[in-house]
């Protein structure tokens, strides 16, 4: 592992008011508590809004990553300063993460990636020639399975932002086994997803951020693997209420 805990300072000035994003709950915790890491690789999982892609930009951000996705010790794809909460997220780290965190930033080794500008990352780290095959002609797909094998390697920092959204089932299940090998490694990962295939990892830790803040969770427990099991098992009791409202 790389950190084992984040956190972050702010005024009570800075968070009076109620202003965003010190207003959201799971960034209220991190002020109050931090957030521990106890796994290699971890899971925030929530809602659309609960502010877990805020959480993972923002950690991505404290490391040295570009906000807009790529390797760690590289910035791409703007001059854009870190989000005010990135830009005070602080970690507590394993004596890798100190060698790593006390150097310069090209020392540093990790990626980050997003789903809305995925393709645009990797077709950068193919023109620095950091990455294999013409990501222009692939599918969103093929160049995350293919950033995942050969940009997410050895001990660093990996974070993801629901990855997910660009793989089929069998893609997924593909990425679980690369997780568990990159966890195996002595590397970090912590992803943001919505993907009841990827929390399924064993040995993840599963952190569920929601109106309540942040709280560990297990999979079985799940509010999207309980809704996913009920539709599989029965889609149309779903669908019947939203095909009805027409």
């Amino acid at each position: 592992m790389i950190v084992e805990r984040a956190y972050a300072h702010v005024t009570e000035g800075e968070a009076a008011g109620g202003r965003w994003p010190w207003s959201m709950p799971c960034v209220r915790q991190l002020l109050e508590e931090g957030l521990t890491f106890s796994a290699p690789v971890t899971f925030l999982v929530g809602e659309n809004g609960s502010g877990k892609s805020t959480l993972v930009e923002a950690l991505a951000e404290g490391f040295g990553l570009d906000s807009w996705g790529g390797s760690a010790g590289y910035k791409y794809a703007s001059a854009r300063e870190p989000s005010e909460l990135g830009a005070r997220v602080r970690f507590e780290a394993t004596a890798a993460g100190r060698r790593m965190l006390r150097g310069s930033r090209t020392r540093r080794r990790g990626f980050f990636l997003r789903a809305e500008t995925a393709l645009d990352a990797l077709g950068r780290e193919q023109t620095t020639g950091r990455l294999s095959g013409a990501v222009d002609e692939m599918s969103h797909g093929e160049g995350f399975l293919i950033a995942f094998r050969e940009r997410f390697e050895g001990p660093g920092l990996y974070v993801m932002d629901e990855p997910e959204a660009a793989l089929s089932f069998s893609s997924c299940l593909q990425l679980v086994g690369l997780l568990h090998h990159l966890g195996r490694s002595g590397a970090q990962i912590i992803c943001a997803t919505h993907s009841p295939v990827l929390t399924a990892l064993p040995g993840a830790e599963i952190i569920e951020v929601g109106d309540h803040g942040m709280r560990p969770a297990e999979w079985r427990d799940l509010e999207l693997v309980y809704h996913w099991r009920r539709y599989l098992n029965d889609p149309w009791a779903y669908l019947r209420h939203i095909v009805e409202a027409e």
